[in-house]
């Protein structure tokens, strides 16, 4: 296999108008598809475009998790008010939206990582499906890490594990993981994707993407020998959806592995991987799960929290990571 083209689709939802979304959606898919592109990746929940109960303001960013941020802002009745609404929206994967670009794919043969919210028992999933060239959904991954201090994302259910799939292309095979925004944060998300085999990973994301957020983004290809792609909607502090292949050096000594970066602008950005070389750079390089020491890592497991990581959450409770 000598590439895998991952087209970036970054755009502005129609607010949570389903069947615009939809619409809008497909048009960017069939472009991206006369682009040359394996597989279509939407950004963080498109069904209803990661719509809140309020818009977020600069203060959101500014005190998140901390109980001025909940005395000024993230209430508790803004959670069930929330899970009020996003429980109306949500869908379950037979649902027509799904089912539409499942036929999409299909027809234009190309694979489609489609975000929406998804019915679940109690409160819904911030979910993503992939979705293969034969309109086959080969697996669905939730969001693990839900932004607990925040009242929107409080009002969701966490998945429970990373999946990782076998996407067939028309050039080839790619193993294929996911993990959707505020995962990206944590290296282990992205360690326990490279651990299930995967060689990409797909990110579909939903806030802006700073310098240190991206910086956190390109350390997850470098430290787990993958490639990560991630779609981010488009505007103002929004966009430079992005992708980093892994390969730090090559025959001069030293490269960027930055394969591709938006501005804030809507467009279809077309993430070209080259997957021979990624390989072979797999096959040598020291990081990897080529020297890890797993035996000595057992304070990450901890569900231990002290100072000065105690929280609260969207709720206004000390936030408990056991129950999550």
């Amino acid at each position: 296999m000598s590439q895998f083209k991952v087209a970036l689709l970054q755009m502005i939802a129609c607010g949570n108008d389903q069947a615009a979304n939809q619409a809008k959606g497909e048009d960017f898919c069939r472009r991206a598809s006369a682009m040359g592109a394996d597989i279509a990746l939407f950004p963080e929940m498109w069904n209803v475009g990661y719509t809140p109960v309020r818009p977020w303001d600069s203060s959101f960013e500014l005190w998140r998790g901390s109980e001025q941020w909940l005395e000024g802002a993230a209430k508790a009745d803004e959670s069930l008010q929330l899970s009020e609404l996003w429980q109306g929206q949500a869908i379950g994967r037979d649902d027509p939206f799904i089912a539409h670009f499942q036929a999409l794919a299909k027809e234009l043969g190309m694979a489609i990582a489609i975000t929406y919210l998804e019915r679940w028992d109690g409160f819904p999933r911030n979910s993503v499906s992939i979705i293969d060239r034969r309109g086959e959904i080969l697996m669905t991954y939730a969001k693990l890490h839900t932004c607990d201090w925040s009242a929107n994302e409080a009002a969701i259910t966490p998945g429970d594990d990373f999946s990782v799939c076998t996407l067939e292309t028309n050039s080839g095979e790619v193993q294929v993981g996911a993990m959707i925004c505020y995962d990206r944060e944590f290296p282990e998300s992205a360690r326990i994707l490279m651990l299930k085999g995967a060689e990409i990973i797909l990110t579909p994301n939903g806030c802006d993407l700073e310098l240190h957020r991206l910086g956190q983004f390109r350390a997850r290809a470098d430290e787990n020998i993958v490639g990560v792609a991630m779609a981010n909607y488009a505007g103002s502090r929004m966009g430079h959806s992005v992708a980093y292949d892994p390969i730090a050096f090559d025959t001069e000594g030293s490269r960027d592995n930055l394969v591709i970066e938006a501005g804030e602008s809507e467009g279809i950005y077309l993430a070209i991987f080259e997957m021979d070389q990624i390989r072979d750079y797999r096959r040598c390089e020291a990081w990897g799960n080529s020297f890890r020491r797993p035996h000595r890592y057992g304070a990450i497991t901890s569900t231990e929290v002290k100072e000065p990581f105690v929280r609260v959450n969207g709720m206004g409770e000390r936030y408990d990571t056991t129950k999550r």
